[in-house]
């Protein structure tokens, strides 16, 4: 059994990103949706003014909550009901909090094998100060994390781009890799990315990626070495340039102080990138 776990906040990127899951899901056997709702609890502090600075009684607060939640719950008990007869499993739990801290609450709760969510991605000062909840997701959830941005059929899915350095050998990572290749029957294309800060040949990366080929035994695979002004930039640009249907990342997961001096090339890419980005955690030594 396969279990995914879909963040669903009722927004278009929500829906694509269902949309996604559902599609997928036809190609796994006994696949398992939980589609997770968090719905944040009104405070004066955080709700209780409208635009312009009006201010929302204490009991018009309680009452539109009230009433928000009745209809979450018809909502999702009219999604279960549509799915019910699909060879899928589909249910839904509404959680109370946060957003961020709801989903991670949820993936430690329900063990997903993979997180699908939908994001908008931003860009410039909001993206230096707050970040998005799908990056604070990848950067921690202990599972891979498969971000939508736009409605995108899966279907059809026929080149991944897999980028890493390929100095790290992680067995589970691999085996994700392959396991994701051929649920999609795609062509692997394996990429490094040559910036001129961190400059190689292209006879050490080319060596470094038939290794790993090698190694693990992978196959329908091409090897590419891209240049560009950095890593992050460099992948999405080779994304668009061979028309990938999908960009596979690694990330260390780096949080805290370790993290705002480092930043996150895989958080990057699913901020910037336009195609889905699905990101693993590579395991701990």
């Amino acid at each position: 059994m396969t279990k995914v776990l879909v963040p669903f906040d009722f927004s278009e990127q929500a829906q694509n990103a269902l949309d996604f899951t559902l599609a997928i899901s036809e190609k796994l056997e006994n696949a398992r949706i939980v589609v997770l709702h968090v719905v944040e609890v009104p405070s004066s502090a955080n709700l209780g003014t409208m635009g312009g600075g009006e201010m929302i009684p204490e009991m018009d607060n309680q009452i539109f909550f009230i009433e928000l939640m009745d209809r979450r719950k018809k909502q999702f008990k009219e999604l279960e009901e549509k799915y019910a007869a699909s060879s899928f499993n589909l249910t839904t739990k509404i959680t109370l909090g946060n957003a961020f801290s709801g989903i991670d609450d949820a993936i430690n709760d329900e063990e997903p094998d993979l997180v699908i969510m939908g994001s908008k991605g931003t860009s410039g000062l909001e993206e230096i100060l707050i970040g998005s909840n799908t990056e604070k997701v990848v950067r921690t959830a202990k599972c891979p994390v498969l971000t939508v941005k736009s409605k995108v059929d899966p279907v059809n899915f026929k080149k991944i781009v897999f980028a890493s350095d390929f100095r790290e050998d992680d067995s589970v990572l691999v085996s994700r890799i392959i396991t994701l290749q051929k649920l999609f029957d795609a062509d692997l294309y394996l990429v490094i990315v040559n910036t001129p800060s961190n400059f190689e040949t292209t006879r050490e990366s080319s060596m470094r990626i038939k290794t790993f080929v090698n190694h693990n035994k992978i196959e329908n695979a091409v090897a590419e070495i891209y240049n560009s002004t950095s890593e992050e930039a460099g992948i999405v640009e080779f994304a668009e340039d061979i028309d990938a249907d999908l960009i596979a990342m690694a990330t260390h997961g780096h949080t805290g102080f370790i993290h705002l001096m480092t930043g996150s090339i895989a958080e990057d890419v699913v901020n910037h990138a336009k195609r889905p980005v699905m990101t693993f955690k590579i395991s701990k030594k």
